[in-house]
């Protein structure tokens, strides 16, 4: 399986890396560029078509995309800043078109959880498994027996008596921007963790985003039947998995 290239668009920033497939080992260092402020389609692809074209190769392309995307195209809006000009917007035709690499864009979420299934806390792992990104927003991945369940965006799942969504209560940025202690901000995320089990009955939770490197403040707080572990790839998860699914598309 040749070298793949995978990206992460985020709202502050688009990373990427070459990637072997077959070991999810990083073949590049790791490179960034600022994701513009504006989260508009022309400069956001412009800057993600300035990146690829830092890697050496010719090898396919994977894209993690913060929405609903079929067919390489989002559906719904950029998630967490909720842009609605992005809807309907061909990233993978243009991108490819640009870049002349083959190129497959999936949610973020599903990449990261693809990672994580193949290489990460989910390697082996049978039943119902729910991989959950902490960070602007709540990105989210479901996995039945190893299969993918595309485009989930259970972050957006309803809390309190229908009043706020889950990623505008349990969000590493929330937690930031509220300065939430860890066992206040446990709390509010086993909230959500207890609404996701009484309506999918998960055998595990993966909690990956930046805030899983503190797993060790909030995890051991958690009540919730399933178990409950750290994403093993970090913030690599999204590079990692939608390089592999590129490389198998």
């Amino acid at each position: 399986m040749s070298i793949a290239l995978g990206l992460d668009i985020g709202g502050s920033g688009i990373k990427g890396a070459l990637v072997d497939p077959a070991s999810g080992e990083l073949a590049s260092e790791r490179k960034r560029v600022p994701t513009p402020e504006s989260l508009e389609p022309d400069e956001v692809l412009a800057a993600a078509v300035e990146l690829v074209s830092q890697f050496e190769g010719s090898g396919p392309l994977g894209i993690g995309f913060p929405a609903v995307v079929q067919e390489g195209t989002p559906t719904t809006p950029f998630s967490a800043h909720q842009i609605e000009s992005w809807v309907g917007v061909p990233v993978a035709r243009r991108i490819e078109e640009q870049t002349k690499r083959s190129t497959l864009v999936l949610n973020d979420a599903d990449a990261a959880g693809i990672a994580e299934m193949r290489l990460g806390s989910g390697r082996g792992q049978r039943g119902l498994v729910m991989i959950l990104t902490l960070g602007t927003g709540i990105g989210s991945a479901m996995f039945i027996d190893g299969t993918l369940v595309p485009n989930t965006e259970l972050g957006h799942l309803y809390l309190r008596n229908q009043s706020k969504v889950a990623e505008q209560r349990a969000a590493s940025r929330v937690r930031e921007r509220d300065k939430l202690k860890w066992p206040a901000y446990a709390k509010r995320l086993n909230e959500y963790l207890v609404h996701l089990e009484r309506l999918f009955s998960p055998r595990l939770f993966i909690l990956g985003g930046g805030v899983s490197r503190k797993a060790e403040k909030f995890v051991p707080r958690l009540k919730v039947r399933a178990e409950v572990v750290p994403a093993a790839l970090r913030n690599n998860a999204g590079i990692i998995g939608a390089a592999i699914a590129a490389a198998e598309q």
